[in-house]
């Protein structure tokens, strides 16, 4: 008999990565003795992550203000304050297109960015090897529009700590884009770069799927399909899902969540149930919001939706 179908689909990275409850946990108590047991011993991609999910916790600024002036080298406090400033802004901005972001809007989150980068120029300037505060430095160099050139240099700067850092690389992605002033001229050859210059089984392919993924959401109805199932682009997306999700090395770093439910959306959408089943059995009742909510409708009954046609049975 065939594996019961999940019913649930499950967007919060506590479900894949248990360490997340316990930061944020942690965070709300304000035991930072707890959050810094818990991320110390991370690897560097999972330690970025963790990071930022801690800034997301509200309320914590007093702590970390506190933490980042008690002992300024400490680099973990800085990057959680500046990913704490950086979620404040971005809450304000919201998700939407520039030209549905009221002056007022961009007032205040540029405001809270430039608290992000004050913390941040001091804390590199103290500890130039910490990988979370130079991903958190992309994500302000975005929301402020310091330009690709500044930004080149930052990620630069990231590269030569950690080559294959997916927090920071998804990071860049974004600021290639030409939402933010980047163009597809310079995304898809970066993207497909950074994910051959990876090891095979790692989940830098699942950058190649996302830099299509935002080229294909930018189309009007056809032109989208036609652009995804081109032979070019389905190239690309199969050379990189064979160096990733596809791969029998395929493991459970740090991303594999972004990365199969990556593929898993590129495979529905491309119609190739037998590779879209091999991702969706990968996630079981797990996906990431992004890039799926790039779908109309409900996020969660796309997933179902699409989970069960690729595995060939209903959706709940």
């Amino acid at each position: 008999m065939l594996p019961a179908m999940p019913a649930e689909v499950l967007f919060d990275p506590a479900a894949a990565y248990p360490e997340t409850g316990v930061v944020r946990a942690a965070m709300a108590a304000r035991d930072w003795g707890r959050v810094r047991a818990t991320v110390d011993g991370l690897p560097a991609a999972g330690r970025t992550m963790m990071l930022r999910i801690a800034g997301e916790v509200g309320n914590t600024e007093d702590m970390l203000r506190y933490l980042v002036g008690n002992d300024p080298s400490d680099s973990t406090a800085a990057a959680t304050l500046a990913w704490r400033y950086i979620d404040a802004g971005w809450k304000i901005r919201t998700g939407a297109q520039a030209q549905d972001v009221s002056p007022e809007q961009f007032a205040a989150f540029h405001d809270w960015l430039r608290r992000a980068e004050a913390i941040l120029i001091d804390a590199v300037a103290r500890t130039p090897g910490d990988p979370a505060l130079w991903t958190a430095r992309l994500t302000s160099a975005r929301g402020l529009e310091v330009g690709q050139a500044e930004t080149r240099r930052r990620y630069d700067k990231l590269v030569a700590l950690e080559p294959h850092h997916l927090p920071a690389q998804s990071q860049f992605l974004q600021t290639l884009c030409p939402k933010w002033s980047g163009s597809w001229a310079e995304l898809h050859p970066w993207a497909r770069g950074a994910a051959l210059a990876a090891p095979e089984g790692a989940v830098q392919g699942v950058l190649v799927a996302d830099a299509h993924i935002e080229h294909w959401s930018t189309l009007p109805a056809g032109d989208d399909d036609r652009y995804l199932r081109s032979e070019p682009v389905r190239a690309e997306l199969y050379e990189a899902a064979n160096r990733s999700v596809l791969h029998p090395d395929f493991g459970r770093d740090h991303g594999w969540v972004h990365a199969a439910s990556s593929f898993a959306l590129v495979f529905s959408l491309l119609g190739d149930r037998r590779a879209a089943a091999t991702a969706f059995r990968v996630l079981g009742d797990l996906a990431d919001e992004y890039p799926w909510y790039y779908l109309p409708g409900d996020t969660a009954s796309q997933v179902r939706t699409r989970r069960a046609e690729a595995l060939g049975r209903s959706a709940r």
